[in-house]
């Protein structure tokens, strides 16, 4: 039986990552452990903290940089209340983006990278691959609620979690994937993740599930400093653990 290692070097992969609040900032750790050990994807995909996580790395900024932009974020960053159906306008979002971004077209990252978003206006999860990045990470990363509507294209677009919350509606079936899957604290979300029925499964496909990761929102960003950490450990532990895909 293959270790995580040696199934990652074995063939081309796709690196995916779910959607999870604050959770990018584990998924920087995963990314992290996968360019120490040059285990790198092919492609990428990823809803909500998944696409801001895999689409920064796609677009190049690497696990160092990601990791150190995320621990120097500050609430004030994104915080910018205002009127509307959400708390935050999402200006101040979309200028850290700019900043954030090396490139700003899908075609210029160095590996291809789907981005999942729901689609209010057509009430359907949509896979977003080509175009300007900024955007589509934006609207996957519009949470209902915490911020306004994201309208592009005339289309009114939210969180990619919200029915592709794995995001893996753009990866074909019978890919290679490596899924980092943040459980939920949304109750009935989260008794699937302790059912085990909320990593989706699928030929090809190897989950990668961290129990009890700290928990970061905007008013506990040092705890997604420590889950940088946590998640990079746990992931160079289970390099060479036995996997079935």
């Amino acid at each position: 039986m293959a270790t995580l290692r040696e199934w990652l070097s074995s063939g081309p992969f796709t690196l995916t990552m779910s959607s999870g609040f604050f959770g990018f900032y584990a998924h920087a750790g995963v990314i992290r452990v996968l360019e120490e050990e040059s285990l790198l994807p092919a492609r990428a995909s990823g809803s909500s903290a998944g696409a801001l996580a895999t689409g920064l790395w796609a677009a190049g900024a690497s696990s160092f940089d990601l990791a150190g932009e995320l621990n120097r974020l500050a609430r004030s960053d994104i915080w910018d209340p205002a009127p509307g159906l959400g708390l935050l306008r999402g200006n101040r979002f979309r200028d850290l983006l700019a900043r954030l971004l090396p490139v700003r077209t899908f075609a210029e990252c160095r590996i291809p990278v789907s981005i999942s978003v729901f689609d209010f206006t057509e009430r359907r999860t949509r896979t977003i691959d080509s175009g300007d990045l900024a955007p589509a990470i934006q609207a996957s990363c519009t949470v209902p609620l915490m911020f306004h509507p994201f309208a592009h294209d005339g289309h009114a677009l939210f969180d990619g979690g919200i029915f592709d919350r794995p995001g893996l509606s753009g990866v074909p079936e019978n890919t290679r994937v490596f899924y980092h899957h943040l459980t939920s604290r949304i109750p009935f979300r989260s008794l699937h993740d302790r059912l085990g029925r909320g990593v989706p499964r699928r030929p090809g496909l190897v989950p990668f599930v961290v129990d009890a990761l700290p928990r970061a929102d905007p008013f506990r960003l040092d705890e997604g400093r420590r889950a940088i950490d946590v998640a990079a450990g746990a992931l160079r532990a289970a390099l060479d653990a036995a996997v079935v895909d």
